[in-house]
């Protein structure tokens, strides 16, 4: 297992500072936020790929997975990080969704990252089907799960909180409807402990999908608001003996937006924590 650090919480900061300064702090790579003010690809010219590409080297960190979930860019006065979904009533509105998750895709495939992740269909408006809703995110991905085949990097759902895939239950469902490689799972442990469902226990049942972590501590209330590990509920020496368990080998992401403030902080304290825990036996 490798510990990288993601970039949201350092929106006040320039790409290459943020890493600058995680290298800095000892981590071995970073999940790049593919949005303002690091690299939203929409308007990211071959000249600022090259400098993310540069900046990376230049502080030998790898890149554990392209963040594709947010979407700052677009300012929706509902919520930032949530709209547009893949589930909106207007076809045009969730067509910048899919010509996002593309232009991700191919990104990540630019700048070498094995995989992006997205969220899980966005949120069920009141009185609106769960099922038909599904049906909806499903069709809506079809052709980013052939653009994701084509550039041979891993498409990954994060389940969360209030939106449509929110339980391993209803994740493994999702499944059911899509037969692709290049779809997997990013297990966010944070998520998983605010709907109810034990990370421990869960991380064994979805091991088959899981292809990146993100790790943050949640309050024992479950209230999604992510916090340093070490400073809520969760147990995290089983969720990580749970990972090992399962021969994880990849990128465990410790994702922190909320600390924007002093993210160094933020990024010291999370490893710290972590690297003691997984020096444990």
């Amino acid at each position: 297992m490798r510990l990288a650090f993601s970039t949201n919480a350092y929106l006040r900061f320039s790409f290459a500072e943020a890493v600058r300064r995680l290298a800095t702090l000892g981590y071995e790579g970073v999940e790049i936020m593919a949005d303002v003010p690091h690299a939203w690809p929409a308007f990211l010219l071959e000249e600022q790929k090259q400098a993310l590409r540069e900046a990376l080297e230049r502080n030998h960190l790898g890149i554990s997975n392209i963040n594709a979930f947010m979407m700052h860019a677009v300012n929706d006065r509902r919520q930032r990080y949530w709209h547009p979904s893949w589930i909106e009533p207007d076809p045009n509105y969730r067509a910048i969704r899919v010509d996002h998750t593309i232009r991700a895709l191919t990104l990540a495939r630019e700048l070498g990252a094995t995989c992006i992740t997205t969220e899980p269909g966005g949120p069920v408006g009141p009185g609106e089907s769960w099922h038909a809703a599904l049906q909806l995110f499903v069709e809506e991905l079809k052709p980013v799960v052939a653009h994701a085949e084509k550039e041979g990097v891993l498409l990954l759902i994060e389940p969360e909180p209030g939106l449509l895939i929110e339980t391993a239950e209803q994740f493994l469902e999702l499944m059911q409807h899509l037969d692709s490689p290049a779809v997997g799972l990013n297990f966010d442990i944070g998520h998983s402990y605010c709907v109810g469902d034990d990370p421990a226990t869960t991380i064994p049942r979805l091991a088959p999908y899981i292809r990146h972590f993100h790790l943050e501590d949640i309050a024992a209330t479950r209230v999604h608001h992510h916090l340093i590990p070490g400073e809520g509920a969760i147990d995290f020496r089983a969720t990580l003996r749970a990972i090992r368990e399962i021969n994880y080998q990849g990128w465990i992401t410790i994702e922190l937006y909320p600390y924007v403030d002093d993210p160094d902080h933020a990024a010291r304290t999370a490893r710290e924590r972590i690297l003691k825990l997984l020096s444990e036996p």
